[in-house]
């Protein structure tokens, strides 16, 4: 008889727990949007048809509006930057960042209110504290112990005789499958 698998409870608290911030991300992107909506109604008009709306009367600001722009996550998206997405928000935000690169707002400035709005995760790069020092450590620790367990094997390897590498006898540790058998001579 079997025992079946059954599985911790903490990866079902961790879906419950992404879902429910992902679900309040979306609710803060829907609220964002419409309060971003609501406060443009002129910016939001439709052209007529065969007219496109300038993105920007300045080039220089667009081309500062973009830097920032590809430095922020798009809340709808996720695997996009503000800059790519073509979700609605998306351009919303990128209308925020213009209006406050025009009111005077330096790019530390803007990056710090769209922190504060969505929190960290909408920065491309996070800052290196401590939430976020397994993140930019992570990699090297991973590449460290893997260097590490390819060092033991490689040393385990090495103090084996020459012998046991021999392609033709099968090794120790493993089972015999049906054909490697010896047949019983009754």
């Amino acid at each position: 008889m079997t025992t079946p698998h059954l599985l911790p409870a903490r990866p079902a608290t961790w879906r419950a727990l992404r879902a429910a911030t992902l679900g309040a991300l979306c609710a803060a992107g829907m609220l964002a949007a419409s309060v971003a909506f609501a406060q443009a109604p002129a910016a939001s008009a439709p052209l007529p048809a065969g007219q496109a709306r300038p993105a920007a009367d300045d080039p220089a600001l667009e081309a500062r509006m973009m830097a920032i722009a590809n430095e922020l996550r798009c809340v709808v998206c996720q695997n996009q930057t503000v800059a790519d997405s073509h979700a609605e928000l998306a351009a919303d935000l990128r209308d925020q960042i213009r209006d406050q690169l025009r009111a005077g707002r330096t790019p530390d400035e803007v990056r710090g209110f769209m922190t504060d709005r969505y929190g960290e995760f909408v920065l491309y790069r996070p800052p290196l504290n401590a939430r976020t020092a397994l993140l930019w450590g992570g990699p090297a620790l991973l590449m460290l112990l893997g260097l590490g367990v390819l060092l033991a094997v490689l040393r385990r390897r090495q103090r084996l005789p020459d012998d046991a590498f021999d392609a033709e006898l099968p090794d120790a540790d493993t089972p015999l499958t049906p054909p490697d058998r010896p047949h019983d001579a009754r």
